[in-house]
């Protein structure tokens, strides 16, 4: 059997669509799967990272606003449509999954004009532009929140929650205080002290970044207090001279692998709101505080948020507002012991930790006999 998995431009479209291709192997190792992303994305270093052969096409996306690099648009789309039409004809796939994002498009319409069985993945509240495009020729669409049917069609949609690492889904066995110890050692802090982890998702967030170093002293000057910050590649420059001041209570990175260790060292979360964030904190365990990117589409990172704060399962703050208000809040969830319990007792129901599983037989059962 031979599966095409296509997806990317952030770690909310990759890490899913990784995976759904280690369940996929796992149920059956003699799977071929062939990962196809945009080039120069991040997803050309991650897929091989996790073991996977990817092909990059030269797609790109369509900025929102008028900008000289969308007049390159039509002519990147038309040569990826005619790389992917090759791909599918070389590869001869039994079905393709796409994940999302502006490369998984023109590899899935390949498979619809060979009527090859795509399989959509849509990890938001409100879906991207790709998949509303694809979803009429789509065979099924797997999907993480309630209320779908207003975007998809209904008898296609199937409720799966989103998929996360594997690393992050066995959270639960590390727990123990000797595995929170390690994870502690990991990021080169001590025990014994409340641990924030921030993060902007997998490229950094510019205003989360700056509302972090506005509150630092307020935070830090708190002896009880220390402090895992991912700034982004962009942003490392920026910002890791403040480790200098901060000696033991401040590790700053410009990217996470150990996504698992980061989490199991955390007392309570600051991040965006992205759809695989919220699923790996729900995992997790995880009192958090969101706060939603005013740069996506319809604000989906706000009805994200929402979906959370409506089940007293997540904290929300407007990005507009943290620069005054972000160390206030994270003190004040740190002296409310009761409130952080609440928050990880309720995020924790909202979790589906056999998603991967679940999609990997929807994939399979689409495959033609």
């Amino acid at each position: 059997m031979k599966i095409i998995i296509s997806g990317g431009g952030t770690g909310g479209h990759i890490f899913p669509a990784i995976a759904v291709a280690q369940e996929l192997k796992s149920i059956n190792n003699n799977i071929e799967i062939l990962f196809v992303g945009a080039k120069g994305k991040m997803e050309m270093e991650k897929v091989p990272k996790a073991g996977f052969e990817i092909i990059g096409l030269p797609i790109a996306g369509l900025q929102r606003k008028l900008t000289m690099k969308n007049l390159s648009f039509p002519f990147k789309l038309i040569s990826s449509l005619w790389k992917a039409k090759d791909i599918i004809r070389k590869f001869r796939p039994d079905v393709v999954v796409a994940f999302g994002g502006y490369a998984s498009g023109p590899i899935a319409q390949a498979a619809i004009w060979k009527n090859i069985p795509v399989i959509l993945q849509e990890q938001n509240s409100f879906p991207g532009i790709t998949n509303k495009l694809l979803a009429k020729k789509a065979k099924k669409i797997c999907v993480a929140y309630k209320g779908m049917e207003k975007f998809f069609p209904k008898e296609k949609i199937i409720f799966t929650g989103n998929p996360v690492r594997k690393i992050i889904s066995d959270l639960e066995k590390s727990k123990n205080d000797k595995d929170i110890n390690s994870s502690l050692r990991h990021f080169d802090l001590v025990q014994n002290k409340k641990t924030v982890l921030v993060f902007g998702g997998s490229l950094g967030a510019g205003s989360l970044n700056e509302a972090v170093k506005l509150n630092l002293k307020k935070l830090l000057d708190n002896d009880s207090i220390q402090l895992i910050w991912q700034v982004g590649k962009l942003y490392i420059d920026r910002y890791i001279s403040l480790e200098k001041e901060y000696i033991s209570k401040l590790k700053i990175l410009p990217f996470i692998d150990k996504m698992d260790l980061a989490y199991n060292a955390a007392d309570i979360v600051v991040c965006r709101a992205g759809a695989l964030t919220i699923s790996e904190l729900s995992l997790a365990g995880k009192a958090a505080i969101l706060v939603p990117s005013p740069n996506v589409a319809e604000d989906h990172q706000t009805k994200n948020a929402m979906s959370l704060v409506k089940e007293k399962a997540a904290m929300t703050i407007k990005d507009d507002e943290i620069d005054e208000i972000l160390g206030n809040e994270i003190l004040k969830l740190f002296n409310n012991n009761k409130k952080i319990e609440e928050l990880e007792k309720n995020i924790k129901k909202l979790s589906k930790p056999n998603s991967a599983n679940e999609i990997a037989k929807v994939v399979l059962k689409s495959v033609k006999k």
